[in-house]
């Protein structure tokens, strides 16, 4: 649309893809309007919306994930939550433990993390592991603890979906809610996200092409739910030394080919806690908007995921690096934490 279209050209335009059968999806921002058009089995003839007032360019998009790439909108998209963002001119820090063991971990690690100035906590309540004898989580008791949590420090709650059953509970709780490497591919379950119009943090399946992971990303966009996050968390290759391998190259070819932001998961990209300060400064290098980081006071009793779990004081090393390497890229860390990890160091 032209940059200062009127609203009722706007609407004009919507109702006129509407009369067609089908589904408009309108992206607004300082720079431009956009009005993404699904639904069409076949090529739409662009004259049908040339000769309208406030149409600038009608452009077919050539790629099968439509509304999530830079095709559809040519700005970034930042996510919403709350007063705070993901993908904006701050860098994004997600941290928490890999599971909610109990009420007493869960706040003493969000208190620790809140001082430090992280905003988003992580801990799984529903817990989709590899093995049935595995923990698998607290669940609704989980989902609780997390709530306390995050009313007494302030931070925003990011916790794992596991499947269309419990979705609605979890997102009573949660503020963003996570889509684990298995349920990439649960295209009901991403369905019904798209719906909710919840921020969503999509995580890359660990056998996933970058164009699966934009599909995926295009089935909650097609339902209606444009606030979603990409989430670099590395994939199964032959070498078994490390636990995944983490692709960063996923992060500038996302960046090219998608408006959304991504961020990237070092602790899962590779397994091991003592490659997670060099991998997630390597990650904040090639551009990434966030991290996510595993947190633990006690690593080596952790239910889940602790060898690869950072200390609270490795942690907050890693937000001392950070607070140096985010400007270079043009990104700053929390203004409650930057300034005293730099004075402490």
């Amino acid at each position: 649309m032209e940059r200062n279209v009127s609203r009722i050209d706007l609407e004009l335009v919507r109702q006129k893809v509407e009369s067609l059968g089908l589904v408009p999806h309108i992206f607004a921002s300082a720079q431009r309007t956009t009005i993404g058009i699904t639904g069409n089995k076949e090529r739409i003839d662009s004259d049908l919306f040339l000769s309208m007032a406030g149409v600038e360019d009608v452009i077919q998009v050539s790629k099968p994930y439509k509304l999530v790439s830079r095709e559809a909108k040519l700005e970034d998209t930042v996510v919403k939550v709350g007063k705070d963002e993901i993908g904006g001119r701050e860098l994004t820090i997600i941290a928490g433990p890999c599971s909610v063991e109990s009420r007493g971990q869960i706040l003493e690690i969000a208190g620790i993390l809140s001082d430090l100035g992280v905003k988003f906590l992580r801990g799984g309540a529903y817990k989709p592991r590899t093995s049935p004898y595995s923990f698998q989580g607290l669940k609704q008791e989980g989902l609780e603890y997390l709530k306390e949590a995050a009313l007494k420090t302030g931070m925003h709650i990011i916790t794992e979906v596991k499947d269309t059953e419990t979705l609605s509970l979890v997102a009573e709780y949660a503020d963003i809610l996570q889509v684990g490497s298995r349920n990439m591919y649960n295209y009901s379950l991403l369905e019904q996200i798209g719906k909710l119009r919840k921020p969503v943090l999509l995580k890359r399946a660990f056998s996933a092409t970058i164009e699966e992971l934009m599909m995926a990303g295009e089935y909650v966009a097609s339902q209606g739910n444009y606030q979603i996050v990409f989430c670099e968390r590395g994939i199964r290759s032959f070498d078994t030394i490390t636990r995944n391998a983490l692709d960063l190259n996923a992060v500038p070819l996302i960046k090219k080919l998608s408006h959304l932001p991504i961020v990237v998961d070092p602790s899962h990209g590779t397994g091991a806690w003592d490659m997670v300060l060099p991998m997630a400064q390597a990650a904040v290098a090639a551009g990434a908007d966030g991290l996510m980081i595993e947190v633990h006071q006690d690593p080596t009793s952790a239910l889940s995921d602790g060898f690869q779990s950072l200390r609270p004081d490795k942690f907050k090393l890693l937000l001392e690096r950070l607070a140096r390497l985010a400007p270079l890229m043009g990104k700053s860390l929390s203004a409650k934490s930057a300034p005293s990890l730099i004075t402490n160091n």
